[in-house]
Order: C-alpha cells, then structure tokens, then sequence
C-alpha cells in the first residue's frame, strides 16, 4: 500500500461537478492498493496517516501530528499510484490491485481512520474525480505500508 500524502490548507473532490469529500488544513492522501495488501497494511497506513509528523509546532519544526492538530484527511483511492514505471514509456497496471480487490481494502482504510480521527472524508472508488487543492509548504511525502 501506497500514500501519497500532501500537506495542505485545503482540499476537495468532486465527482460530475459535485463536491464529495472536502477538508480544510490537513492531509490529503492518495492511496494506491497493491494484490498483497491485508489487514496489516491497512493497520500500519492508517497509524502512518494520523501519526505522520508533518506539522509545524511552536517553534516552526515539523514535530505534529494529524491526530495532533486535528486536521482533516482526505483519502482518495488511485490506483494509478501503483503502476509500474521502470521500463518504457507507458505504465504497466499489473503491480496494482484489481478493483475487486482494491475497493474493500480501501474501505477497510477509511474505517480505520475514522474510527481513530473525527475529521476523514474520501472521494469516490471507481469515479473519475478532479481535486482541487492547496498544497501547504509545499510538503509532499510518499508512505509505503
């Protein structure tokens, strides 16, 4: 499992010119599923998405957490996260997980996260979606579980 995790001051997705899922400051995570991910994968991204350190404390270091500010999550599953791009100059999908597989894995994430954090909402699985955002800093990292 992947995650693509931005800081920001804002984010929102939508999906046919609807808004579905919108934060303020936070997170927003884009999150790729691999064949072999499972519970413990979900477990440990879930603690890496709310524990991350990546907000500022009060002497401006990258010391606070999520779960710490009280910031909004916004998951967003991509599938397209976990292509495969080391040769040629087309991604390869097989490194991702089929959505029949992908889609109950991200879910079990979404619960995961919210039954830990007040603040998460997701975009839809499947859907064609554009998010607008405003990366903070900027400050990007990629999670892997």
């Amino acid at each position: 499992m992947l995650a693509l995790i931005q800081r920001v001051t804002r984010a929102e997705v939508s999906v046919d010119g609807r808004v579905v899922g919108a934060i303020g400051p936070g997170l927003l995570a884009l999150v790729g599923i691999e064949p072999d991910d499972a519970e413990p994968q979900v477990a440990r991204m879930a603690q890496r998405l709310l524990g991350y350190r990546v907000f500022a404390d009060t002497a401006g270091r990258m010391n606070l957490s999520l779960m710490q500010t009280g910031g909004g999550l916004l998951l967003v599953s991509q599938f397209t996260l976990a292509a495969d791009t080391a040769r040629g100059m087309r991604p390869g999908f097989q490194t991702a997980a089929a959505p029949e597989i992908a889609e109950p894995v991200f879910n079990r994430l979404v619960s995961a996260c919210r039954s830990a954090h007040p603040a998460v909402e997701t975009g839809c699985f499947g859907a064609h979606m554009v998010i607008g955002l405003v990366n903070d800093g900027p400050v990007t990292f990629l999670l892997q579980a």
